[in-house]
């Protein structure tokens, strides 16, 4: 069998800062690894989305606009994002590295949970949920998959939304089966979302985690999916006599068909399991990441993920002795035994001086915990730090949520314990990062839309339209408007701008029509196809050029000045055809008064040639053709028939 191609970017340092180190998972949307931070030199997941939604520009804004609503919640049972950006053709997630399994591998080694591991999962998953409701931010992909339970007891809800920011068109039928398991059916039939959608697939795990099983069998998508719509999801107790009558009623209530009917959010669904929790006397284990790691103490990692239990061996049976003999040794046993422990306890409290001399001299009782800093200004992070005994430092970073000069973290962060007189490194705010974007005019909308949203340009989905000599269908300019306040100002030769930005595009529709020379019915409708108006009142002109009822003229300058848009009017200047004149009598005239007065007229006369070599005052007009009083055209010819005078 042939060795599969490595995965290219294993050992690739991403946006010169993640050194990737081994491939975790491969999802729909992205691949998941395990990475190196080296500037903070912690271990990272590092979540790279899938190379053909990043041409996506929709999506990869969405991407970029939840991974930061993600990164705003702050709860111990949800996955923290730490940094999110592109490098290159590489969009990427950088979020908490929690080693571990998923609550789909633990059920399905485990097949059916006990009541106490159902009630402390869900507690812990409602927990982070409430924490996202609040903040109003809805997950939409609720399922096993996305909970983790670390190795060290920690459990927590990932994947905020991101999942089904794809297209129904990425996912493979196991995916797409995955996610119809959990569906509300108000997604199958509407296809809206909001809290209590989330709810409804919470009360489909609850259910499955009591079960084994899911409630919905089928061999396609879209059997499950009518199930949902239809269908009444039954007891818990039907498949397993073992669960309480509260959890069964507390499945019910959260996959009701109804989202009004259900739980309004994750925090009322918490309130009822805790009063649950009351009502059975159980008492879900609750670990930080301190005591978690200690499962002698707690035993939180045993209780939730599966393990070998500890049989003790047989105690062997008392010795059962009679004799003086044996009394006398028992009694010598008993006075060693005593100095011995007299001698201990010298030597334990000896060893305790010690170490208590070392624990507080230079063991980790003379750690100082690094205070908390974080959105406080510079100089009173610097004063905290400062009287912790520590030493500030100073490094600036980029942000959109923080204020310019406060404080966004500290390195080592908040709570972690340093030696005296360590340098901690307070990382602050330089406000919104500053991109310098290149030209604009010219280019494709899609292009400039993506151009925009990698640098962080909040873009408007509504585009203006312009006619204009460029060609139509290109961007003529991008106005910006600065998020610090300010007049916006054009970006179509390129410019200096600032993440968060809000950026409006303008289209080029190609210069106005030129309708001169058409009828006028033809040019209404060539100038109405493009949504231009055409006025009604239309001035009429002779001309002598221009059939009757042709545009002869039509207005250049839009009313009120600028460029033409849609739904401006042009007014248009229609042909009445040449001006006609009525051919002067020239009777009785002699020749050359006769062809003077034509000319006044406007017209051109003519004779016979014999008559240009007899005196005037010998000729005289007798008659004209065309004959006198006919309407003709300026400059026509007007032949004179001419008589001898007298």
């Amino acid at each position: 069998m042939s060795t599969p191609p490595a995965d290219p970017l294993i050992g690739r340092l991403v946006d010169g800062r993640y050194r990737v180190r081994a491939r975790i998972a491969r999802g729909g949307m992205a691949t998941v690894y395990v990475a190196t931070d080296m500037r903070l030199e912690r271990r990272i997941a590092l979540k790279v989305m899938h190379a053909h939604l990043s041409d996506d520009s929709a999506f990869q804004s969405r991407f970029i606009q939840e991974a930061r609503s993600a990164a705003r919640l702050a709860d111990p049972h949800v996955v923290n994002v730490f940094d999110q950006g592109q490098d290159g053709d590489l969009a990427y997630l950088v979020m908490e590295y929690l080693p571990g399994i998923t609550l789909r591998e633990l059920m399905r080694e485990q097949k059916r949970l006990t009541v106490q591991q159902t009630v402390t999962i869900m507690d812990a998953i409602l927990s982070g949920l409430s924490a996202a409701h609040r903040a109003g931010i809805v997950h939409r992909d609720v399922k096993p998959e996305n909970v983790l339970l670390a190795e060290d007891g920690r459990i927590k809800i990932g994947d905020f939304g991101l999942a089904r920011a794809t297209t129904a068109n990425t996912a493979t039928g196991a995916q797409l089966m995955g996610t119809i398991a959990y569906l509300a059916p108000e997604l199958v039939t509407r296809g809206t979302a909001d809290a209590r959608s989330d709810i409804y697939a919470l009360g489909i795990m609850l259910y499955e985690m009591l079960v084994g099983e899911q409630p919905y069998q089928g061999e396609q998508p879209m059997q499950i999916a009518f199930q949902h719509a239809t269908e009444q999801v039954p007891r818990p107790s039907v498949r397993n006599p073992g669960v309480p009558a509260a959890l069964d009623e507390l499945v019910l209530w959260a996959t009701e068909k109804s989202p009004d009917e259900r739980p309004l959010n994750a925090q009322a669904m918490l309130d009822r399991l805790r009063e649950i929790e009351q009502e059975l006397g159980i008492t879900p284990i609750r670990t930080s990441a301190h005591s978690a790691s200690r499962e002698h103490d707690s035993g939180a990692v045993t209780k939730i993920l599966p393990g070998t239990a500890v049989i003790a061996g047989p105690v062997a049976p008392a010795e059962t002795e009679t004799d003086n003999g044996a009394r006398l040794r028992r009694r010598s046993a008993r006075r060693r035994a005593r100095g011995a422990l007299l001698l201990s306890i010298v030597l334990l409290l000896a060893v305790s001086a010690g170490g208590v001399g070392w624990w507080f001299g230079s063991g980790p009782g003379s750690l100082i915990t690094v205070p908390p800093v974080a959105g406080l200004t510079l100089a009173d992070a610097q004063n905290a730090i400062t009287d912790a005994g520590l030493h500030p430092e100073t490094m600036e970073k980029p942000s959109i949520d923080i204020d310019a000069g406060d404080v966004i973290d500290s390195d080592p962060g908040a709570g972690e314990r340093v030696e005296k007189e360590s340098a901690v490194t307070l990382i602050v705010s330089s406000g919104p990062a500053r991109h310098t974007i290149g030209k604009l005019s010219g280019s494709t909308e899609d292009e400039v839309r993506r151009t925009l949203v990698a640098n962080g340009v909040n873009v408007d989905d509504d585009v203006e339209r312009y006619f204009a000599s460029l060609e139509r269908g290109l961007v003529l300019n991008v106005r910006i408007t600065p998020r610090a306040g300010g007049e916006p100002y054009g970006c179509g030769d390129g410019c200096d701008l600032f993440e968060d930005d809000d950026a409006l595009i303008q289209i080029s529709l190609g210069e106005v029509p030129n309708v001169v020379g058409k009828t006028v019915d033809d040019a209404v409708k060539e100038l109405q196809d493009v949504e231009l108006k055409v006025d009604g009142n239309r001035p009429e002109e002779w001309s002598d050029t221009a059939a009757k009822g042709t545009v002869i003229a039509q207005t250049t300058e839009r009313p009120g000045g600028g460029s033409w848009r849609p739904g401006d009017t042009v007014t248009l200047t229609v042909s009445k055809g040449p001006q006609l004149f009525a051919v002067p009598d020239v009777a009785g005239l002699t020749r050359d008064d006769a062809v003077k007065k034509l000319k006044d007229a406007g017209f051109s006369a003519t004779y016979a040639p014999f008559w240009s070599g007899v005196p005037n005052a010998l000729t005289q007009a007798k008659s004209t053709d065309p004959e006198s009083g006919s309407m003709r055209r300026r400059g026509t010819e007007i032949y004179i028939v001419l008589n001898v005078s007298g």
